[in-house]
């Protein structure tokens, strides 16, 4: 069904709000991590950095909870819809990982944290 030949065997996973839409961050999915995911029903991902499978809110507890899945034309990029638990999906403590804007050249922070990152991790 998906194409990860395209991607190096990764493809983009585009992650949005099911009910606002808001776009809340783009991650990577490989084989392992989209049958994990298509058999729990959550957000599992491919950590880049970690070089390992990543659920969504394994170490936070706030999981994605995945309700709709669309596949684009070339079959090498998702949209997950998920119900984002506890709120907050960035490791930043913020909703959205999209929380910046850049403006005349500037980046200003136009989200507000749901939970303070040193208290749930440890480290900002």
């Amino acid at each position: 069904m998906l194409d990860f030949k395209k991607g190096d065997g990764l493809v983009p996973a585009v992650v949005q709000d099911w009910k606002t839409k808001e776009v809340l961050m783009l991650a990577y999915i490989n084989e392992k991590s989209w049958d994990e995911t298509l058999k729990t029903g959550y957000a599992t991902y491919w950590s880049r950095s970690r070089s390992k499978l990543w659920k969504k809110g394994e170490s936070s507890g706030h999981l994605q909870e995945v309700k709709e899945i669309f596949i684009d034309c070339d079959n090498d990029t998702i949209l997950l819809l998920v119900e984002q638990v506890g709120g907050a999906c960035c490791h930043e403590g913020y909703r959205s990982c999209f929380f910046r804007k850049l403006e005349d050249g500037q980046l200003s922070t136009v989200g507000k944290r749901v939970f303070n990152p040193e208290e749930k991790y440890g480290k900002k």
